[in-house]
């Protein structure tokens, strides 16, 4: 795992290295667990704003992408327990067409992802799309290493049944 230098307390982050090196695959992850492209925005701004603000509080026990995508969990989590959220989700459609630059046209495999629980979900999201090690997952949901490899396990299973027939022979 990746190790980082604690920040120095009194330097402020240099945000236009952090938007640059980790902005498009948060969106992308926050895009995932929201469903909504201006939410996710607003959701990756909201983690920006709060890595700035409590970029002293960084221990560099984790790599910064690993505490940086901490942060934005949190933040789509809270989005989605707010009955502001549920009542969005109860007065429109999702769109169901994912945002990615390339433009990817067949969403089968993330149609099935979104369809997983949310704790399947996000460990999916995490090791293929955010590209964290098993060790940064642990990190980034607090949750022990068997519970990550279980989710991802069962996650894989549940997948495999869904998309047998479209990407599975068996």
């Amino acid at each position: 795992m990746e190790q980082c230098s604690v920040p120095n307390k009194d330097d402020i982050p240099d945000m236009e290295r952090l938007i640059n090196q980790y902005g498009d695959n948060l969106l992308r992850m926050c895009y995932l667990y929201l469903h909504d492209l201006q939410l996710a925005e607003d959701a990756v701004q909201d983690t920006y704003i709060k890595v700035y603000k409590n970029w002293d509080t960084f221990k560099g026990e984790s790599s910064e992408k690993t505490w940086i995508t901490s942060i934005a969990i949190n933040v789509c989590k809270s989005r989605l327990r707010s009955s502001w959220y549920k009542n969005l989700l109860f007065h429109r459609e999702l769109k169901q067409e994912p945002y990615y630059e390339d433009n990817i046209k067949d969403d089968t495999v993330l149609n099935e992802i979104s369809k997983l629980k949310p704790k399947y979900r996000e460990v999916i999201l995490l090791f293929y799309y955010q590209e964290l090690k098993v060790k940064e997952i642990v990190a980034a949901l607090n949750i022990t290493e068997s519970a990550v490899t279980v989710r991802l396990s069962r996650a894989r299973e549940q997948l495999k049944k869904s998309l047998k027939g479209w990407y599975f022979d068996e």
